[in-house]
């Protein structure tokens, strides 16, 4: 599983040091916006406390620490699953941009009550409203290869 613990450890010092970058070096919690590559490519601050596009969002600390709870049970779920899928190095990757993902969004709601999302992408005339991070970004691609690549059982691994 160090393949896992790597992808991870990688995944969330990735979005934990841009989301340091972006509110604490660039100020966009103050900014609020920043074009980068106007129209396609903006930095849009966006507190998110609920799940994806806001959903379940509430201002409630009940709320704060059933969705921080449910992102670690989540992660240990996936951790015992691809431990007793054969731990291939594909479903390794998997979880950990999965885990490491659901990590750095856990800091974010412990350090700040809300997930700090600021990447805001648009294309060919649609306006997206919405912004997300590098741990979003992690957890679906994360999730992506576990689908893609579950039910494929590791090599047996040999004795050296």
């Amino acid at each position: 599983m160090r393949v896992a613990i790597g992808t991870g450890a990688l995944a969330l010092i990735a979005d934990q040091v841009s989301k340091w970058w972006v509110i604490e070096r660039m100020a966009l919690d103050q900014r609020l916006f920043i074009p980068v590559a106007d129209p396609y490519l903006n930095f849009a601050m966006a507190w998110n406390r609920g799940v994806n596009f806001g959903l379940f969002g509430s201002e409630s600390d009940v709320m704060r620490w059933a969705l921080i709870a449910l992102a670690v049970v989540i992660c240990v779920v996936v951790w015992v699953w691809v431990q007793r899928e054969g731990a291939g190095r594909w479903l390794q990757i998997g979880a950990g941009l999965m885990i490491g993902g659901a990590l750095g969004n856990v800091i974010d709601r412990i350090r700040w009550g809300a997930v700090a999302d600021f990447i805001n992408m648009s294309c060919c005339g649609f306006h997206n409203p919405w912004s997300f991070n590098i741990a979003d970004a992690a957890i679906f691609a994360g999730a992506f290869v576990l689908i893609l690549f579950s039910g494929r059982k590791a090599p047996p691994a040999t004795k050296a």
